[in-house]
């Protein structure tokens, strides 16, 4: 995981991290609560806060986040 630097005249930078297996809490069928083991990525977004507010870049990454977690592979362009 890192901070990725903005270099200038640039207002923004997106880096991924890499994916590794993780356990996580998940919620089961049942409703339960369980540790499983899920791939986990670290996404980082700096920004320069006079030109992008903080609200909206956590949008972007949140959309960044939720195109890559519905990735399908066999999905036609």
């Amino acid at each position: 995981m890192g901070t990725p630097i903005i270099v200038q005249p640039q207002v923004g930078i997106l880096a991924f991290g890499v994916i590794e297996k993780k356990p996580a809490v998940i919620t089961n069928d049942k409703g339960e609560d369980v540790i499983a083991i899920r791939q986990k990525m670290f996404i980082s977004h700096s920004y320069d806060h006079r030109v992008v507010d903080g609200s909206l870049g956590g949008q972007f990454v949140r959309r960044v986040a939720d195109y890559l977690e519905s990735f399908d592979i066999n999905r036609e362009i």
